[in-house]
């Protein structure tokens, strides 16, 4: 089990296939993605990756914030996150990853918060149908009708749905197809959206669903690498 990639949601755009189709994409920015500690099953009971992307000001970390970003001897990061992985696919910290480590054709399960519409009714929030809007419904036809009972429980059982707030939840959206990535400035296409607002970061990771392809480097494609690669055939 690999490691995921921290990446930032530029926008979406779209493509065209071999048979000219058009394929809408969603942009990712895979920027100075660098580990900055590692979890082991002696030390810790298990074994992760936790990667940093982002730049942050350092007096905006507390204490314990910048003990860890010396200790890894990395530059503050902006955005966190953790991955759990097999005990093979551990990475050294400070390594950076490349966007090709994800390869074309290749499902990913992708998490975000997703974006925050504030007080919503129940129509838009939980796609209910509303009142008829014949004879009989004066001016409520969006409602979402009655929500209790009788005398007998006289109350409203909770998770009733309701209107309320919509947004702002982590949400994971499974097998999403690698359309293409771009090593040399860090972009990878998507096809279709991913949860999440222009600008915020998204967690990419390995669908659960689906086989790793042969092509997918193991443990992970590091920016190094990748790099070195390029000079060679340059050469």
């Amino acid at each position: 089990m690999r490691t995921g990639l921290i990446a930032q949601k530029l926008g979406m755009s779209r493509v065209f296939d071999d048979a000219g189709a058009h394929v809408p994409v969603t942009v990712l920015r895979v920027d100075n993605c660098q580990v900055v500690g590692v979890r082991t099953a002696d030390k810790n009971g298990y074994t992760a990756v936790q990667l940093g992307v982002g730049a942050v000001k350092v007096k905006n970390l507390t204490k314990a914030e910048r003990g860890h970003f010396a200790k890894a001897k990395v530059e503050p990061k902006r955005k966190i996150a953790e991955f759990r992985v097999s005990a093979d696919a551990l990475l050294e910290v400070g390594a950076e990853l490349a966007a090709s480590h994800f390869v074309a054709g290749q499902f990913v399960d992708v998490t975000g918060t997703t974006i925050g519409k504030g007080f919503a009714g129940a129509m838009k929030r939980w796609n209910f149908r509303g009142l008829r809007a014949t004879h009989g419904v004066s001016v409520s036809h969006r409602s979402h009708g009655s929500t209790g009972n009788r005398q007998d429980p006289g109350r409203t059982f909770p998770n009733k749905k309701m209107a309320g707030h919509l947004g702002v939840e982590r949400v994971t959206t499974a097998n999403l197809k690698v359309v293409s990535t771009d090593p040399d400035r860090g972009i990878i296409l998507i096809k279709g959206a991913v949860p999440g607002a222009e600008g915020s970061f998204v967690l990419v990771r390995d669908a659960v669903k689906r086989k790793l392809p042969k092509g997918a480097p193991f443990p992970a494609a590091l920016r190094a690498a990748a790099e070195a690669a390029a000079a060679e055939k340059k050469e």
